[in-house]
Order: C-alpha cells, then sequence, then structure tokens
C-alpha cells in the first residue's frame, strides 16, 4: 500500500509540510509506504477547460509544461492521498487549486480515484482553514474516495515557519490520529 502526499505550499519546510509529515510518519509505523510531492512553488497553469483530456481518450491533461501529468500518473498508483495546502485568504494556494481542477477533470471522467482512501490537511495562521479544508475534501468527495477523518479537524495553526511545531500541540495530535485513521482504513479496505 502507498500514500502520497501533495504539499501545496510554496514554503518548503513550513507548516503544512510538518503536518503532512507528521501524519505520513504514522502511517509509515504501519508499514505503510509513503511519498511527499512539493507541490507548492511550481508553475502550475490553471485548466483552460479545453476539454482535451475528456474527449481524446487519452486521459492526460493537454498541458505537457508543467508535472501536473505526473501527479495523475501518481495518484492512479496510490492507495491513499492526501492533500495539504495552507491557507491563502481563506482558501487553498493557487497551485493546489490549479492541481484540483486539472487532475480532477482528467481523472473523474473515469472515475479513476472511485474508493480511494483520501485526506485534506490545512496550516493556517489565524483563520479560513475550514473553508480550505471544504475546498479539499470536496476533490475527494467528486472522485468518490473514502474521506478519513482525525480527532478535530485537519488544521494546524501558526504563522512563521515552525510555529505549529512549537505551538499547537492539538494541531499535531490531529495529524497524528490523521495518520493513524488512514492506515486502519487502508489496511481494513486492503484485508
Amino acid at each position: 500500500m502507498k500514500v502520497i502526499a501533495f504539499n501545496g505550499s510554496p514554503r518548503k519546510g513550513g507548516n503544512t509540510e510538518f503536518l503532512l509529515k507528521t501524519a505520513l510518519k504514522e502511517l509509515e509505523a504501519e508499514g505503510i509506504e509513503t511519498e511527499l510531492i512539493q507541490v507548492g512553488g511550481q508553475m502550475l497553469r490553471g485548466c483552460t477547460a479545453c476539454c482535451w483530456c475528456r474527449d481524446s481518450g487519452e486521459k492526460r491533461c493537454v498541458i505537457d509544461n508543467d508535472p501536473i501529468n505526473g501527479y495523475i500518473a501518481k495518484m492512479r498508483e496510490a492507495d491513499g492521498i492526501l492533500l495539504g495546502s495552507p491557507t491563502y485568504f481563506a482558501d487553498v494556494t493557487a497551485e493546489m487549486k490549479a492541481f484540483i481542477d486539472r487532475c480532477g477533470y482528467v481523472l473523474r471522467p473515469n472515475m479513476e480515484l472511485r474508493r480511494k482512501v483520501g485526506a485534506g490537511m490545512v496550516a493556517a495562521r489565524r483563520g479560513g482553514s475550514i473553508h480550505a479544508f471544504d475546498t479539499l475534501s470536496h476533490f475527494f468527495l467528486i472522485n468518490e474516495m473514502l474521506v478519513v477523518g482525525s480527532s478535530y479537524w485537519n488544521d494546524g495553526y501558526g504563522g512563521p515557519i515552525g510555529a505549529v511545531e512549537t505551538s499547537d500541540a492539538e494541531g499535531i495530535k490531529t495529524a497524528q490520529t490523521l495518520g493513524r485513521n488512514m492506515a486502519w482504513t487502508l489496511k481494513k479496505l486492503h484485508a
């Protein structure tokens, strides 16, 4: 089994990455292979609504000058998917939104993510995290994925790099519980 985490934060080593790595550590402790992919900071173009991915039968995005098609391939291979984003004006980053739109448009017509396990993780300085969390969760739900929860909403609070790690014990616990719940769910599905 494998879980792929996509980090939508352009800040490498930031709070979103810390939360994702915390969840992944729990999955690894349960013997599940993991991979963290840096999406934030990539030059990702939004969906152009050309419908080529749907109409051509190619099952990939026509835009080939960025890593989206590679991300799509990773999602096809994964048993579980974690999406993480910091909160930017009460929503996900532009890179994460482009990721959701383009990957979703390619994968959804054939329901290629159906019954895979998914969860979102959000970092916020202070507010807006629930809306960002909803954006991530809606990606999983519209793709007929099984969404895993935790002991609280999957968010952590802290502005500067490292603030979640040093100041948000509940956010850390939430990420750990999410990882354990995702591992439990995957094991039940693959028993």
